[in-house]
């Protein structure tokens, strides 16, 4: 079977054997997947450092109908997050993007939309844009964009960030002091509801909560 070449983002990366990775993915064609990264942890591997954290690759990979797990053979890299890793409260929001998304998203479902919302909201991250407007922006829109979104009992300021973000690319948002009590009643509930989905705690939410 011809190798299949998806525009990808990295999610999670698992030790395998001596030198190989499992690599959880989401493309922006068939939704998430996970496969095998062979030789990944050698000096010379065909994967470079595509395979960090929210990495924006080109993934080449067989796929077979009766396997679990893709032949990862390759990547191009598009866009790296590396440059943030240095920031701590920007890489604590990495994780959680990257956890949300590991979680939320069920495999082999395309999701045009939340493919865009990752983009977005690195891309403003990149740009210097404010941590906690990404984090709630984010969150808002994952929950509505998995199905979960619930009735939102919020305070009237409240109401007015969520029917902005509803209405706005995060880029367009009106100025405003964004910091973690600005984002706190409207990201509290979501992620309680989140979690309650997935029937789990997400781990770096205490960490992001500390900020």
């Amino acid at each position: 079977m011809p190798a299949r070449m998806s525009e990808t983002f990295v999610l999670r990366t698992y030790p395998f054997r001596e030198s190989d990775l499992i690599v959880s993915f989401f493309t922006r064609d068939l939704g998430k997947l996970r496969g095998a990264a062979r030789r990944a942890r050698r000096p010379k591997s065909p994967f470079g450092s595509g395979l960090e954290r929210l990495s924006h690759v080109r993934m080449a990979y067989f796929q077979r109908e009766t396997a679990e797990l893709v032949n990862l053979s390759g990547c191009e890299l598009i866009q790296s997050q590396f440059a943030m890793q240095s920031d701590y409260a920007r890489s604590v929001a990495l994780d959680y993007f990257t956890e949300v998304a590991e979680q939320l998203l069920p495999p082999h479902e395309p999701n045009e939309k939340f493919f865009r919302l990752l983009m977005a909201v690195l891309a403003d991250l990149r740009g210097g844009g404010n941590v906690w407007r990404a984090v709630a922006y984010f969150t808002l829109w994952s929950v509505r964009l998995t199905g979960v979104l619930p009735e939102l009992r919020v305070s009237d300021e409240t109401a007015e960030i969520v029917g902005e973000m509803f209405g706005k690319p995060i880029a367009e948002l009106a100025p405003r002091e964004w910091t973690k009590s600005t984002a706190q009643d409207l990201r509290r509930g979501l992620v309680r509801t989140m979690e309650q989905h997935v029937e789990r705690r997400f781990l770096t939410v205490p960490v992001l909560e500390a900020l």
